[in-house]
């Protein structure tokens, strides 16, 4: 296979995320149902955070088994490093970015003047102001999910790219053809927490590309370079994100939504990832 075929291929796996990420455009849903929808999205992002820690796992525990061996134990406790940071600056970076986005414009005051003076004064926020801010926390915790679930794609693309290179053209084929249906679920994840936002069709072009393009970067690069630190970058990478993002997803479907709805939403979410993989599985995957 070809690397001209391979960047096809890896581009119809990864750009798939756009055939979900219409559904934010849906209007007239109540409340109740977006947080359902939220819920969804928080179990589909739970599937991944166990996917991506146990891949993670799966590596640390063959170079375990081969430093116990007597190859040494530079390389498992390098990579045992990089999995506790990448982790920890999956989880905190994105809380990180979040304030820092969240902090880049700040509110207009009421009439003439700085912000500054406006909060200086005391000016108490106009109902458009704050329906602004509502906004873009949504789209931006939305855009947060795209880049969370960007780094797990990548390490998706990586495996194609692997599969390919290694002449395993059934497997590569399998892999796009499972990891395409996976995609569009995720472009519902994207989309399902946004709060009765309605996103423009140029913001979802962007958590397409933020989401999905990973993917095929990925494949290119799995084409050309095999580095299991690096996939454990990725992986660990993107669970500390999703621990995040699932975090903020519970806290805000909580002023929405029962205990229990919340609780069958994520399992029905869960279930959803799940089925989506199992068909990778079914492949050889």
């Amino acid at each position: 296979m070809s690397s001209t075929h391979v960047a096809i291929l890896g581009a119809i796996a990864g750009f798939t995320i756009y055939l979900g990420l219409p559904l934010g455009r849906v209007r007239g849903l109540s409340a109740r149902t977006r947080g359902i929808l939220s819920m969804l999205a928080a179990g589909i992002l739970l599937f991944i955070f166990w996917d991506v820690l146990t891949a993670s796992h799966d590596i640390l525990e063959g170079s375990l088994a081969q430093a116990k061996a007597g190859d040494g134990w530079d390389t498992f406790v390098a990579q045992f490093v990089m999995a506790a940071v990448g982790f920890a600056v999956g989880a905190f970076g994105l809380a990180w970015l979040e304030r820092t986005v969240m902090r880049l414009r700040p509110r207009a005051p009421m009439a003439g003047g700085s912000a500054g003076a406006a909060v200086i004064g005391g000016a108490v926020p106009r109902t458009a102001d704050l329906a602004a801010d509502a906004r873009r926390a949504s789209l931006t915790m939305g855009m947060l999910i795209a880049g969370a679930i960007g780094l797990h794609n990548f390490s998706e693309g990586l495996a194609i790219g692997v599969s390919a290179r290694a002449g395993e053209i059934g497997l590569a084929t399998t892999l796009i053809v499972g990891f395409a249906i996976h995609n569009a679920t995720e472009g519902f994840g994207i989309v399902g927490p946004l709060n009765g936002v309605i996103p423009s069709w140029k913001w979802i072009g962007l958590a397409g590309l933020i989401g999905g393009g990973p993917t095929f970067v990925g494949t290119l690069v799995g084409y050309q370079v095999s580095s299991p630190a690096l996939e454990i970058c990725f992986y660990t990478l993107a669970a500390g994100a999703i621990l995040y993002v699932v975090g903020q997803l519970w806290t805000t479907a909580q002023r929405k939504l029962s205990t229990d709805l919340i609780l069958a939403a994520l399992v029905a979410g869960y279930l959803i990832g799940l089925s989506s993989d199992l068909i990778i599985t079914y492949g050889g995957g």
